[in-house]
């Protein structure tokens, strides 16, 4: 942190303000909708990511770790040597840290980016509808190439209260609250400073000058686009006059001065104070320090809540060292998923945190599961539908599943509380659990998210063997453990898209299921009356054999038929089979037909119940077993495999 290179000088004599930007801004690409973003995967050394304005000069912190990362070599990832470098030069600072979870995996390419923009790809699943400056969920920015908001304002106009709004729904956007919001903000710019004393700017980005991004165009020699020549967000001057050291001065000087908006050497709308408040006469403007702030830091005075933070944490340092390190550490944290991903050991390694959802620990014996699996089969023989809805149960409780930020799954089943069983899509969910009620009571060890995957897998094997189509090779991994409530997994609720055709495609990749293995579990079981609970006039299994037998028919009604649009009693959006009223297909159903990558699969599983039958219970057993982490990479459940 304090050994100057002269390839890029470091301000007052350390690097700890360029690394905490570099690690703020790997890990604040995350955003809570889809799990995307975050500094696992580092894909911040890529385009698109690698481009965006806030990522300007970037790659010159990166460069000072090249040593480090060169030295220990494959066992140091590149995201965790980033996080470990912010929240390393957070502590040599003087600034309390909560500790470090490592166990990020590089990826090696920016491919999960492209959903975070600006690309194609983020134009069909999140686009800016409302323009940029204004973008909002699911974009976790208000402004394209930026992490939160403009700085300088909304749409760049410089006045603090038009910039709330902003700041509240990209940090909620993120998981944050308001008092994780303001600590984050004051205690980020208590360190370092801003970029903009060349009004010529930076010069050309990765995209335009992909040798050498970012040159600089002011100075000349070696100082060219450094030290005081450099330029990275145009603003320029730091918000504290001790910015290599941990205080709370940000806050004091937020509120001990009156400010004023002014034009900086970089073009750029800035505020400086003028005068010091409550002081009279000479003193209020003598010896004023030369500090600055940015709009988005003057709208903190604009709202009760930030403002009510702000004046806590200028008066009590010790709430502002324990707000910050526990927002700093959530913020870096947030895309690692549970907490059994983690590598580490204490004192380094914090316990678990409450956005993490610790789960209890499974007990030392399991319970026998293949009587339970016995009593699974007497209730599925009580009702023909039962099959199908013990597989919906199953699938709703585990398709929350994000591989995007591994959080979400059937582990906890938290679908039996609130908000998941809320949701309109797992309407009626309730009814199927007392069903199994009678099973969970008589084996107390059962957890209640080990008996949901087991008759779910269960009535698959079931329903493949009533069809003729044989033994199914559907493996059961016991082990799970039930959540005491659902908090935290509101995140979760079904994402909504343009079109059908992306929700299909962009469900399959937030999940980290290939198309094939997607086509392959819309051919599940389907009931009819759960379908008509929903809102839907019906399935495309209208006949009781096509609810309790699994076999490829699906795919064979799915091609076979015209399907024409259509809308329920109820309003929802729906397709009829042209010639067969009683035949109905989801929208995502129809996309499967109409999008030749999905359509394909389905071809092959129409003529191969086989084929059909091998990738179901492949994608099935992925499914449920995706959320049983042991380590960043391990599973529980390949283990006992």
């Amino acid at each position: 942190m304090v050994t100057e290179q002269a390839s890029w000088p470091a301000d007052l004599g350390h690097y700890g303000g360029l690394m905490i930007r570099l690690a703020w801004h790997c890990a604040g690409s995350y955003r809570s909708w889809d799990g995307r973003g975050g500094c696992d995967g580092a894909r911040q050394r890529f385009l698109p990511e690698m481009a965006w304005d806030d990522n300007t000069n970037l790659d010159k912190a990166r460069e000072l770790l090249v040593p480090i990362k060169e030295k220990y070599g494959d066992a140091l990832t590149w995201g965790d040597l980033i996080v470990l470098a912010g929240t390393t030069a957070i502590e040599s600072m003087g600034a309390p840290v909560l500790g470090f979870c490592a166990g990020r995996i590089d990826d090696v390419d920016g491919t999960a980016s492209l959903e975070l923009g600006p690309t194609p790809e983020q134009q069909a699943v999140a686009p800016c509808t409302r323009g940029d400056g204004m973008c909002e969920q699911p974009l976790g920015q208000t402004t394209m190439g930026l992490i939160y908001v403009n700085p300088e304002g909304l749409m760049g106009n410089p006045v603090p209260k038009n910039s709330v709004a902003g700041i509240r729904s990209s940090f909620g956007r993120m998981g944050m609250n308001d008092s994780e919001t303001v600590a984050l903000i004051g205690g980020g710019h208590a360190f370092g400073k801003t970029h903009g004393a060349c009004p010529t700017g930076a010069g050309p980005g990765p995209l335009k000058s992909p040798s050498n991004p970012w040159p600089g165009t002011c100075g000349s020699g070696p100082m060219k686009g450094r030290g005081p020549n450099t330029f990275t967000s145009g603003f320029e001057g730091s918000w504290t006059t001790r910015p290599t050291e941990w205080t709370n001065q940000y806050f004091r000087n937020l509120l001990g001065f009156d400010w004023v908006k002014h034009k900086g050497p970089g073009g750029h709308w800035q505020w400086k104070p003028t005068s010091r408040k409550g002081a009279t006469g000479a003193a209020a403007t003598a010896d004023l320090p030369n500090i600055m702030m940015l709009t988005a830091d003057m709208a903190l005075l604009e709202d009760p809540e930030y403002l009510k933070y702000t004046k806590i944490f200028s008066q009590d340092l010790e709430a502002l060292n324990t707000a910050f390190s526990h927002a700093w550490y959530k913020l870096m944290t947030r895309d690692m998923g549970p907490y059994s991903r983690c590598l580490g050991k204490a004192p380094m390694l914090p316990p678990p945190q409450p956005f993490q959802l610790q789960l209890p620990a499974p007990p030392a014996k399991l319970p026998d599961f293949a009587p339970i699996r016995a009593d699974i089969v007497n209730v599925l023989k009580a009702d023909t539908e039962n099959a199908a809805k013990f597989t919906r149960l199953a699938w709703q409780c585990a398709n929350t599943f994000r591989a995007t930020d591994y959080a979400g799954g059937c582990n906890g089943a938290r679908i039996r509380f609130s908000p998941q069983k809320d949701w309109p899509s797992n309407k009626g969910l309730d009814q199927v659990l007392k069903l199994l009620d009678p099973v969970k009571k008589k084996y107390p060890s059962l957890s209640w998210a080990d008996l949901i995957v087991l008759a779910g897998t269960t009535a698959l094997q079931q329903a493949a063997a009533d069809a003729g189509s044989g033994s199914v090779d559907l493996k059961f991994c016991g082990g799970r453990t039930d959540a005491a409530d659902g908090q935290g997994t509101d995140v979760l609720e079904p994402r909504s898209y343009v079109n059908a055709s992306v929700a299909l495609a962009d469900n399959a990749k937030v999940m980290g299921l290939t198309p094939r293995e997607a086509v392959a579990l819309a051919g599940m079981l389907r009931s009819t009356a759960q379908q008509q609970g929903l809102g839907y006039s019906g399935s495309w299994a209208s006949s009781a054999a096509g609810q309790s037998r699994q076999d490829n028919s699906y795919f064979k009604v799915l091609l076979n038929n015209i399907w024409e649009p259509s809308k329920s009693a109820a309003g929802k959006e729906e397709f009829k089979a042209k010639g067969n009223p009683k035949l109905f297909m989801m929208p995502s159903d129809v996309a499967i037909k109409r999008s030749p990558a999905f359509a394909a699969h389905a071809g092959e599983y129409a003529k191969d119940n086989a084929k059909f039958l091998q990738a179901l219970a492949g994608a099935w057993t992925k499914v449920m077993n995706a959320d049983r982490f042991d380590g960043p990479a391990g599973n529980v459940c390949k283990k006992k495999a």
